[in-house]
């Protein structure tokens, strides 16, 4: 469940009377939209009746055709070429996927995304709705990959969206899929409510898809069998509560989590051993506006067993010196700098990271650091049309002290719509 890379911009989909008159009698009526302009509305998108603002019912199509055109001089786990994942660089040679020769060229089109956004009046209210997909299966394929299926009615919303934990508003103006590894980052199927949202303030609680990210390490070379059954057990939802604040020179976000993550052993018949362990994470992130059109972009993140809410690399659980389940604490952060050149010209310099303090029962090849750092240079050549060139560095470092680097350049052309 990841992001576009770069914000993607929202059109309203236009269709002519003369295009209207020649659909089949089921096709979506015509409403009458912005400036008397034919809107096409899907057929259960349109106004209940009596409903509130019933001109505002309609179909809203966006999305965007992008080229990735990427030099690697290093090397990449092939199933995250497109992208540059710090830890997804192979350390270990031969051994790990990605190990082989420097150097590769690679086009993708995995970034081309389609959205549709349904606005429904009601007696109780706007029912919004927002499906959307990319094309960055992780597999490595280029496939219908979800991005979001949400509902919101009031003050509830249900369905996968980004997580109540993140703040996506602080993701760099960068073309790079993936983005800075120490943000929290991860789209989640959840039940939100926000009771208060108005003057630039908003408070949301949330009930999110949990999940656990097991390192069985030590305990598999002790009993392989019992390293091979382990894997997560997540008895309760996580509960997501955040603060945000608008304002003139920015924004800041405050979220925090509660979460029990815990483990079965599938191998045995009463599935043990098992156990469970709370974890628990805050999140502090926003935007400063300084300059013109400048803006510096942040985030701070601190809490155990929460790398399955951080953009990339880590462990929810991993044994300790005594081989018992213990949670992994993390510390992710970034810090960017956009700068506009101009009205065309646009720039984004950053630096991000996410180090995780590693336990004993781990091996030496687990993931303790992911660093990332990028600059850009994009123009915007016409109305919806952006192209740019970046340079992207990433550096994976496993708890023996063993590293690896990869750097590469690339170049994007995205057409909005």
């Amino acid at each position: 469940m990841r992001r576009l890379a770069i914000a993607t911009a929202t059109a309203l989909a236009m269709c002519s009377v003369a295009q209207a008159q020649t659909t089949s009698a089921a096709a979506a009526p015509v409403a009458a939209g912005a400036g008397g302009a034919p809107v096409v509305v899907a057929p259960n998108s349109q106004a209940d009746e009596g409903a509130p603002d019933a001109d505002k019912a309609r179909l809203e199509i966006y999305g965007q055709v992008m080229l990735d055109a990427i030099y690697d001089f290093k090397r990449m786990n092939p199933e995250w070429a497109a992208t540059l994942r710090p830890s997804q660089i192979p350390i270990v040679c031969p051994g790990s996927p990605g190990c082989g020769k420097d150097e590769a060229f690679i086009f993708s089109i995995r970034q081309s995304s389609l959205g549709f956004r349904s606005f429904i009046p009601t007696s109780m209210g706007m029912v919004k709705t927002d499906l959307a997909f990319d094309l960055f299966g992780t597999d490595g394929s280029t496939s219908i990959h979800w991005l979001r299926a949400w509902a919101e009615l009031g003050m509830w919303g249900v369905g996968q969206i980004d997580s109540n934990f993140m703040d996506i508003d602080v993701f760099p103006n960068t073309i790079d899929y993936w983005g800075p590894p120490g943000m929290v980052f991860v789209r989640n199927p959840q039940v939100r409510f926000t009771p208060f949202n108005k003057n630039g303030m908003a408070v949301a609680i949330s009930l999110e898809a949990p999940n656990s990210v097991i390192d069985t390490g030590k305990v598999t070379d002790v009993d392989p069998a019992l390293g091979a059954g382990v894997t997560g057990r997540n008895r309760l939802p996580d509960l997501v509560g955040s603060f945000r604040f608008d304002g003139d020179w920015g924004h800041v976000k405050a979220a925090g989590i509660l979460r029990q993550v815990g483990w079965h052993n599938v191998n045995s018949a009463d599935g043990e051993p098992s156990g469970r362990k709370p974890g628990y994470g805050i999140n502090l992130a926003g935007i400063v506006k300084v300059f013109g059109k400048d803006q510096i972009n942040w985030q701070l993140v601190t809490g155990t067993a929460i790398a399955s809410y951080m953009n990339d690399g880590g462990t929810d659980l991993a044994p300790d010196a005594n081989l018992r389940g213990a949670t992994v604490n993390s510390l992710g952060w970034l810090l960017y700098y956009n700068h506009a050149w101009s009205d065309k010209w646009t720039s984004a310099i950053g630096y991000s990271e996410h180090t995780q303090d590693n336990l004993d029962g781990q091996l030496g090849t687990a993931f303790h650091r992911g660093s990332y750092g990028s600059t850009n240079l994009l123009y915007a050549l016409a109305k919806n049309v952006t192209t740019g060139v970046e340079y992207i560095w990433g550096k994976n470092e496993s708890k023996d002290g063993a590293s690896a680097s990869d750097y590469r350049l690339q170049w994007s052309t995205r057409v909005g719509f």
